[in-house]
């Protein structure tokens, strides 16, 4: 799905920082991929970042200077960081170590990079890269938290193997996905402005005992990425999260819940005031009878166990009986066979206007992966979706839900 046309960016100003990270090689492809959009970058490097990339390479592919100095001589009589901030329709920071970050937080100024984007007024995204331990370390999620309540955006860190040996969240988002988050804020569609969205994400949890508990494999990313999307659309977005693993969005009001009944009464209290409902969470179906305050201990002479359950409450249908006019509801079937058939029956079952129906056990689809193959449905027919990152995905479900409340989408740039 193409996301982005060339022109609707020509004449955009994008200042991108580059801080002292082994991830500044990633940001040369950034630049060029920025380019070839026809926007005109300006790097300004730290002192530290020039020990992984020189000036010369960002200077050849941006074709702008590359600023690392706060007190070179000026091409011309201006004051560069002045200058530069003003010029910004937005500042980028990628790499963003952890040593920026703690600058943006406390509002320190003292190398061109930190100076320039404490002067502009243009919207910030940073991209964090760093080794895990100083990721997850309190004064670097502290600083975190400060700049996402003052509006700064930001992107990543992504999981998996480190520079520095280690595995887990500290590693630079791909140039692409940073490309796309830019692309986003430079030109944004805004046609959910004055939508009311709440998006369910994550898996339910039932406890047994305090050591063991029912839940599935759900990880969160269809229901953030769409929560994601509705928010840079301009809609007011409700997001309702059970147990996720996936990095959550930021969103404008939050709900955290563990089991079905939290899910339930979070959802039920606060649809039938909302325009768009959209139940991407994946609730456990059942609960044990009986929880045991303490661990369920083995029990000697015998092999089997037997427990019992009941029913949840089924929000899905909930919602629907409670449907109000002019609201538009989307519910996901997950299934492992005859996928299309559960589907439509519970489209009709669950008075949905649109579902999103996929197969579970087929690669790179369902639960805990980045991409999906899915079906949307809706009671007029339906269509096939092929493979696609669940970022793209969540923007064509909300595309789908437009045209179903008579939104005219086509040639929107995002």
């Amino acid at each position: 799905m193409t996301r982005a046309m060339t022109n609707g960016y020509e004449g955009k100003t994008v200042v991108l920082g580059v801080t002292g990270g082994i991830a500044a090689y990633k940001s040369v492809e950034l630049v060029s991929r920025l380019r070839k959009r026809g926007i005109t970058v300006h790097v300004i490097e730290t002192a530290n970042a020039t020990e992984f990339v020189s000036p010369l390479t960002f200077s050849t592919m941006s074709g702008q200077p590359c600023i690392s100095d706060t007190f070179e001589r000026p091409e011309t009589w201006n004051v560069k960081h002045v200058s530069l901030a003003q010029a910004a329709d937005l500042f980028v920071i990628a790499p963003a170590t952890a040593n920026i970050l703690a600058k943006l937080a406390m509002g320190l100024a003292d190398d061109m990079l930190s100076t320039t984007v404490l002067a502009t007024k243009a919207p910030v995204l940073v991209a964090p890269a760093m080794n895990t331990g100083m990721w997850t370390n309190a004064a670097t999620q502290a600083n975190m938290s400060i700049l996402k309540e003052r509006g700064i955006h930001v992107i990543g860190p992504d999981g998996g193997f480190l520079a520095c040996g280690d595995t887990g969240a500290g590693r630079m988002s791909e140039p692409a996905a940073i490309e796309e988050a830019i692309l986003a804020l430079l030109a944004p569609t805004r046609d959910m402005e004055g939508l009311r969205v709440l998006v369910t994400a994550g898996a339910t949890r039932e406890h047994l005992d305090p050591v063991r508990f029912l839940s599935n494999e759900s990880s969160g990313k269809m229901g953030f990425a769409i929560a994601d999307a509705a928010m840079k659309r301009g809609a007011e977005v409700l997001l309702v999260r059970g147990i996720t693993s996936a990095e959550k969005p930021g969103v404008t009001r939050e709900i955290s819940v563990e089991s079905t009944q939290e899910l339930y009464d979070a959802v039920t209290s606060h649809c039938t005031e909302c325009d768009i409902v959209i139940q991407a969470a994946a609730p456990c179906d059942y609960r044990f009878s009986k929880v045991y305050d303490q661990k369920l201990k083995k029990m000697e002479g015998t092999s089997n166990l037997v427990i019992e359950m009941i029913e949840n409450p089924d929000i899905a249908a909930e919602v629907g009986r409670r449907k109000q006019e002019g609201q538009t509801l989307v519910g996901f079937a997950a299934e492992t066979e005859h996928v299309t058939e559960h589907a439509m029956n519970k489209l009709a079952k669950k008075n949905l206007d649109l579902i999103v129906a996929n197969d579970v056990t087929m690669p790179d689809a369902g639960f805990n992966t980045d991409t999906n193959i899915v079906t949307l449905i809706t009671a007029s027919g339906m269509k096939a979706i092929e493979k696609m990152t669940k970022h793209d995905l969540a923007y064509l479900i909300l595309d789908e839900i437009l045209k179903i409340r008579g939104v005219d989408v086509s040639g929107t740039i995002r």
